[in-house]
């Protein structure tokens, strides 16, 4: 079972009074892209992460048998705590899962589906001991998002704190990263200021 934990939590401070996640393109709010991509794909699941302005979010994404809410509290102490409110809710079923970001409306079922294979069939060759436990999506040498992690690196995500996010638990695991490279750009493309959105 694959799942994703999909942040949506933050406030968008470089937005200035203006939550990103509900602002629309072409009449369709940005975190609805996010949800409609995975969707899309082999994912079996997604749990949503909300904080700021959570029932805006849930209103802008709607309901799906496969969308789950689940609401941080603590969303204002970084995006560690969001990312392990979405791991105390995924499926004890999950065989893996990617930490997805709802900024990042480019990246489409394609990427995803990608992920998934690529680490099917690259750890179905090898022994256990050899596995890569942690898939990165790269364009043009850059690594992006999202990142596909084995349920295995579950535990040393749980123990990060502050506004660190994942990337401190891939420093410290290079040995078991598997790079997949893209031609799409929107692995690297976050919607972050009012220049973002006008650039369409």
């Amino acid at each position: 079972m694959i799942s994703s934990i999909l942040l949506a939590a933050g406030q968008s401070l470089r937005m200035k009074d203006e939550n990103k996640l509900i602002k629309e393109i072409n009449g369709i709010p940005l975190i609805k892209y996010a949800t409609k991509n995975i969707l899309a794909s082999a994912v079996d699941e997604i749990i949503v992460v909300t904080g700021h302005e959570n029932k805006k979010i849930e209103d802008a994404i709607g309901i799906h048998k496969k969308i789950r809410f689940v609401y941080n509290k603590d969303f204002k102490s970084g995006i560690s705590s969001s990312i392990k409110t979405g791991l105390h809710s995924i499926s004890k079923k999950t065989d893996a899962f990617f930490i997805s970001l709802g900024d990042m409306p480019n990246v489409n079922q394609n990427i995803y589906n990608k992920l998934i294979k690529s680490r099917e069939n690259y750890n179905k060759k090898l022994k256990l001991k050899y596995k890569k436990e942690i898939i990165i999506p790269t364009h043009e040498g850059k690594e992006g998002n999202p990142v596909l992690f084995s349920k295995f690196m579950k535990d040393q995500i749980m123990l990060l704190e502050g506004d660190l996010g994942a990337r401190k638990i891939i420093e410290l695991n290079k040995n078991k990263i598997l790079n997949v490279p893209f031609h799409n750009e929107g692995i690297s493309l976050d919607f972050d200021t009012q220049d973002n959105f006008s650039s369409l």
